[in-house]
């Protein structure tokens, strides 16, 4: 950490630092040795009473709302990633929320001129100046256009982009430092953990990314006539600033409302699962955050999907993974499981793979013999989840994407219906997709995909070698092994290079054995050395030394 770096934002670590003190956190101060900055705090004994009463998960959620926008926006990405976090901490961050007042019109005007470069009145017939709604990072605003269609207008923050990058920075910093005190947060790689999070929240500031992501997502159903995305008004729309058609319709948790207007909730469950299903097995780009606020009843039972800063997107084999293990879970087989995990995640070397078995025998125990219509699938993966941050097996991000939003999607669909069975409408579709994967055309190209690259190294093999060679001539060939049971393999050479060393002095006495027959034969002055049966007590000893040999072997079991 640079002393420039530390002066710059002095302010904002020691608010930072009374904040971890404020809410019973003091002692990671201390632990990554920055007690300097609580010189002068003081936190009174109820204060600290009170916080100590608290769960962990408590006064991390309260300290992320002490300290504003990134930090809300951080502990709320952090809740979608069981496999960086535990259960109960992640039962709190999901309750944080953004308390944040909305900025005044005056502003809004001052950042619509600047980005746009054009009076506010030749912007909008009509705008709304009270934002419908407001968060830590924008707003939102009803507009109409001057040709006349009603438009909602999200506009960001003043400033916002570079306080967050302050923030960010400086967790960035104390992360580096935690891994250099911490043997805790060296083991779960904190640092990598702060730089995921960090790039999905500057994704989230561009809200350029954001209108992109639903012109992908409405393509696909263009001529799907139950849903609906709303248009991007791409002339009016910047980093800072989205104009989106407006929707509006009647949220699926209205149940009375949707009932009144003649509704049937089956057939809506059904839609929006089929909806979010097509995304993630067909499309691969999928919403991660379908709750309620984000679902739109339009008129005709259509379903409206808006928001889109959070997104996910799966390869095709991380969906290939997913349906068998959606097929795993529904047929209760640990084996096929445990296989996908292998396919989706990394698993450390170190791992202990019964424990792991063990611990998925135990998921599957829970929902063994469970009728489907009571299996949720939301549920089953996020607990798939939890297992894997028990072990430490490093799952994609996108993947927890999806953990989060089925949950969030079982949520919608059985408050319209209580009946209704998620897994029911997947099922269906990672079948389609692993029937896919082993269709004639798909194992050609995956031949084909094989053979070009067998190609493409056989071509490559003749260059590579000159530059191996040439680094060899030069000196800068290096080699680094890693092993991690060194010590038996030590050992395992101790007693080779052992056996390896008896066989050249065997050898070598059977050649001095040699030497002294053939100089007997073949010499006729007789010494004081003949007078002895030497080539009978040679013979004798390079026989046991012999059988000495091949009885090691032998017993090596590796003959």
């Amino acid at each position: 950490m640079s002393l420039g770096r530390k002066i710059r934002h002095l302010q904002r670590y020691r608010d930072i630092a009374k904040a971890f003190a404020r809410n019973g956190l003091g002692f990671l101060v201390k632990e990554l040795g920055l007690p300097d900055l609580l010189t002068g705090t003081r936190i009174s004994l109820n204060e600290r009473r009170e916080a100590r009463s608290r769960s962990i998960g408590e006064r991390i959620r309260t300290f992320l709302e002490e300290l504003g926008p990134t930090f809300v926006k951080i502990g709320q990405i952090a809740s979608t990633r069981p496999d960086l976090l535990p259960a109960h901490i992640i039962d709190e961050l999901v309750k944080l929320q953004d308390r944040v007042p909305p900025f005044p019109f005056e502003q809004v005007r001052e950042v619509l001129e600047s980005e746009f470069g054009e009076p506010f009145e030749k912007l909008f017939a009509e705008f709304l100046e009270t934002p419908i709604a407001a968060a830590s990072i924008g707003q939102v605003h009803l507009a109409r256009l001057h040709t006349g269609e009603p438009v909602a207008v999200k506009i960001q923050r003043p400033n916002i982009r570079s306080i967050i990058e302050t923030d960010l920075e400086i967790l960035d910093d104390l992360a580096r430092l935690a891994e250099h005190r911490l043997d805790w947060a060296a083991k779960y790689q904190v640092r990598d953990m702060v730089y995921e999070l960090s790039q999905s929240l500057r994704a989230e500031l561009d809200y350029t990314n954001e209108g992109r992501s639903a012109q992908r997502m409405a393509k696909p159903f263009e001529r799907d006539s139950d849903v609906h995305i709303p248009a991007i008004y791409w002339d009016y729309s910047s980093r800072n600033v989205l104009t989106m058609e407006y929707l509006e319709g009647v949220k699926p948790t209205e149940t009375e409302r949707l009932q009144e207007l003649g509704y049937d909730p089956k057939k809506l469950s059904e839609t929006i699962a089929r909806i979010v299903f097509q995304q993630i097995f067909v499309e691969g780009f999928f919403h991660a955050d379908p709750h309620p606020g984000n679902i739109i009843v339009l008129p005709g039972g259509v379903i409206g999907l808006i928001d889109f800063g959070m997104v996910g997107r799966l390869t095709p084999m991380m969906k290939y993974h997913f349906g068998s293990l959606v097929i795993a879970l529904r047929r209760n087989s640990t084996d096929g499981v445990i296989k996908a995990i292998e396919g989706i995640g990394i698993i450390p070397d170190d791992v202990d793979m019964d424990s792991l078995r063990a611990d998925v025998d135990e998921l599957r125990e829970k929902y063994y013999d469970v009728p489907l219509s009571r299996v949720k699938l939301g549920e089953s993966v996020n607990d798939l989840l939890a297992v894997a941050y028990e072990h430490r097996v490093r799952i994609p991000a996108d993947l927890t994407l999806l953990g989060k939003a089925l949950l969030t999607l079982e949520g919608v669909v059985t408050s319209l219906d209580p009946t209704f069975s998620v897994i029911s409408i997947a099922e269906p579709f990672g079948r389609k997709l692993f029937a896919e994967r082993f269709s004639p055309r798909n194992m050609a190209d995956s031949v084909w995909h094989q053979v070009s690259e067998a190609a493409s190294l056989l071509t490559e093999t003749p260059m590579k070698l000159r530059e191996l060679l040439a680094m060899m001539k030069k000196g800068r060939l290096r080699f680094e092994i890693s092993i991690a049971e060194l010590d038996t393999l030590m050992r395992k050479m101790d007693r080779i290079s052992n056996q390896l060393s008896f066989s050249i002095v065997l050898l070598a006495f059977s050649i001095i054995m040699v030497g002294l027959i053939i100089g007997s034969s073949l010499g006729r002055q007789s010494t004081f050395l003949w007078n002895f049966p030497v080539i009978e007590i040679g013979f004798c000893v390079a026989a046991l030394m012999f059988l000495w040999l091949l009885l090691s072997i032998f017993r090596s079991g590796r003959f």
